[in-house]
């Protein structure tokens, strides 16, 4: 482990890994963390970890970004005292709005449906709930119609607590405060790397993420060929239900044909 993203969701994480990707690190954002260390984190969330969790999660990963990684930072830089730890904190009142504005993109009506009907996607919920709790003591109200909402005041004391725990915790001889904003220099200059000649990345700007993990990211295509097997199969037993209740009462069914039409020419 190299370099620790500190900083909350919404201060720059998603553009955060892709700059670490070009850079050249191994980086394990949100999904990477689920993909791979699901079942430990799982653990983590229902009973706490070890400093030799950590370090067995992420002896192979040169940097992580955004939760839970970015929330359990301190258990993580103990297990590797030597990564440098980068954090980023942004105004509460712009950064609950982009919470906002992210939950609302992920509670779209065809996220809604993945949800319902993708096996797949249960346990990404699964995971997500859990870790809601863990973290922020609460879980977001997602009701079938509507949009999703969190709450806010147990989101806002979280990242109070956490931004007052990085800045007074983490030992300043490996931590670089930064903005995204920022761009190349200072963040190249702490790891010790060139500059690249490419721009830097700003990804997520207007909480797009899941338009393009819904487009382009194997788990989530994998849940949309599930919802379309799902609703399938719900369709299949539906008209085989239909057919053995009509069939199972041919002359009730056709009596109320016969009465419906006769109705019908003599008005």
């Amino acid at each position: 482990m190299k370099v620790i993203y500190a900083g909350f969701s919404k201060t720059g994480t998603k553009s955060m890994q892709a700059a670490l990707t070009e850079l050249g690190y191994n980086v394990y954002d949100f999904l990477e963390q689920y993909k791979y260390q699901g079942k430990e984190w799982m653990k983590i969330f229902k009973h706490g970890g070890t400093t030799e969790d950590f370090r067995r999660m992420f002896e192979n990963v040169d940097a992580v970004t955004d939760v839970p990684a970015c929330y359990f930072w301190d258990e993580i830089h103990k297990a590797f005292p030597d990564a440098k730890i980068v954090f980023s904190i942004r105004d509460e009142e712009s950064w609950v709005k982009s919470m906002n504005k992210q939950i609302y993109e992920n509670t779209r009506p065809i996220v809604r449906i993945l949800r319902i009907l993708s096996p797949t996607m249960w346990q990404l919920v699964r995971y997500g709930n859990l870790m809601s709790w863990a973290v922020f003591g609460a879980i977001p109200h997602v009701p079938l119609f509507g949009r999703g909402k969190m709450n806010e005041t147990a989101v806002r004391m979280t990242y109070r607590r956490h931004n007052a725990h990085v800045l007074q915790n983490a030992p300043k001889d490996k931590l670089l405060i930064y903005n995204v904003k920022e761009g190349w220099e200072p963040l190249c200059k702490v790891l010790g790397v060139d500059v690249p000649s490419k721009p830097f990345p700003h990804r997520n700007v207007r909480g797009n993420i899941m338009q393009e993990m819904l487009e382009k990211d194997p788990l989530f295509i994998r849940g949309q060929r599930e919802v379309m097997i799902s609703m399938a199969t719900l369709l299949a037993l539906f008209s085989y239900g239909s057919y053995r209740f009509v069939s199972s009462n041919p002359m009730t069914w056709l009596g109320r044909f016969h009465s419906f039409l006769t109705a019908f020419t003599s008005s």
